[in-house]
């Protein structure tokens, strides 16, 4: 059995009374105070995440543009400097490689953030699919180079603001800025607006040396506005009740974007012919058998990943996530059904091992944060 790989903050997660688990071969902490105190703290203060695990690759050269454009489904010829871009890579068939973000740093060099667990897997793809040259493209799998930290929560600014001298309100969502310093910190950072919980919050990509600084710097300067250290746990409940999908679940080598509801980043249109784009132009133009669609439970239990869904004793589809929402005190799931099930209203049954509950397709988000 291999070694788990660790972040370079795990030194850091033992004061603040982390417990941790395998997480995609990674020793990571699933909760330190407790999951539902943490997703609520991110939910009305502020939560400080280690997501250093996530994978970094940079494509840079004078064909990057190109290049990306062919592996990609969102037109990447949109983005300019300092703005990023939510996209997917998917095989020919449309099912999904992986779904990540695109920074533009500048005119030939693009960092992507990518899925921990398909780091490897992303970085072969992009060399296996490269027909370009050394001088006109290169692929650097740089995430070692990394520390990241994500700052969660409607806090999350004033307390960032408080240590830089960046002006953050100035930044709008899904734009970053380069060469940001902190106080007491002796390296720059990227600090983006971007996260995964479904609040306002920023992205922190900073050298490891600096990482664990920063991590203190944060908890210690935040902590009198209720800045606490939040694990897997309550990452998960957040983005789920925010309806942000996971790969692996929501997202896999055989669920396209288009069946996941995320066709937003899938341009059909664009000229390039990108890896998928047929059977995605195909899904988009003429509909999906399947579809992915919120699900409260009715009778007494929580939907979980790979739990049967029915309808009139068959079984229709499965569920993807489901929980106990901490936010809204309901049990809820997301589930891939056949189509003519997915009718807000509809009621269907839930395989919880030997029972069937009963449950109604509703509306997603199950949470929308007020602006």
């Amino acid at each position: 059995m291999s070694e788990l790989k660790r972040t370079p903050l795990f030194p850091e997660y033992e004061k603040y009374g982390a417990k941790t688990i395998d997480f995609g071969g990674w020793d990571l902490p699933v909760q330190f105070s407790g999951i539902k105190h943490e997703h609520e703290t991110t939910r009305t203060k502020a939560g400080l995440f280690d997501v250093s695990h996530m994978g970094e690759i940079i494509v840079k050269g004078p064909k990057s543009l190109e290049f990306l454009q062919e592996m990609t489904t969102n037109d990447v010829a949109k983005l300019s400097p300092k703005r990023i871009q939510y996209t997917f890579m998917c095989y020919p068939d449309g099912g999904t490689v992986d779904d990540f973000v695109i920074y533009m740093i500048n005119e030939s060099e693009y960092l992507l953030v990518v899925n921990a667990a398909n780091t490897a897997k992303d970085f072969e793809w992009l060399v296996k699919n490269n027909r370009y040259s050394e001088a006109e493209v290169i692929i650097d799998n740089v995430t070692k180079d990394y520390v990241q930290l994500a700052l969660q929560g409607p806090l999350s600014e004033e307390i960032l603001q408080e240590l830089t001298d960046t002006n953050l309100h100035e930044m709008k969502y899904f734009r970053f800025e380069t060469d940001v310093h902190f106080a007491s910190i002796d390296q720059p950072a990227l600090v983006s607006r971007t996260g995964y919980t479904g609040e306002d919050g920023f992205e922190i990509y900073i050298n490891p040396s600096a990482g664990a600084a920063l991590w203190n710097l944060l908890l210690e300067k935040g902590k009198e506005k209720g800045l606490e250290p939040i694990g897997l746990g309550a990452r998960d409940t957040l983005r789920f009740e925010a309806n942000l999908a996971l790969y692996g679940q929501e997202l896999t080598k055989d669920i396209s974007p288009i069946e996941a509801g995320l066709g937003f980043a899938v341009k059909v249109d664009k000229e390039t012919d990108f890896i998928g784009k047929s059977v995605l132009k195909n899904q988009k133009e003429n509909g999906t058998e399947r579809t992915l669609v919120g699900i409260e439970m009715l009778d007494k239990g929580i939907p979980r990943h790979g739990y049967a869904v029915l309808k009139d004793g068959e079984e229709i589809g499965s569920i993807t996530s489901g929980t106990q929402s901490p936010t809204l005190h309901k049990n809820l799931g997301l589930a891939l059904v056949n189509n003519e099930f997915a009718k807000e209203g509809t009621e269907l049954s839930i395989q919880v091992r030997k029972r069937e509950l009963k449950a109604v397709v509703v509306k997603t988000p199950f949470y929308k944060r007020q602006k």
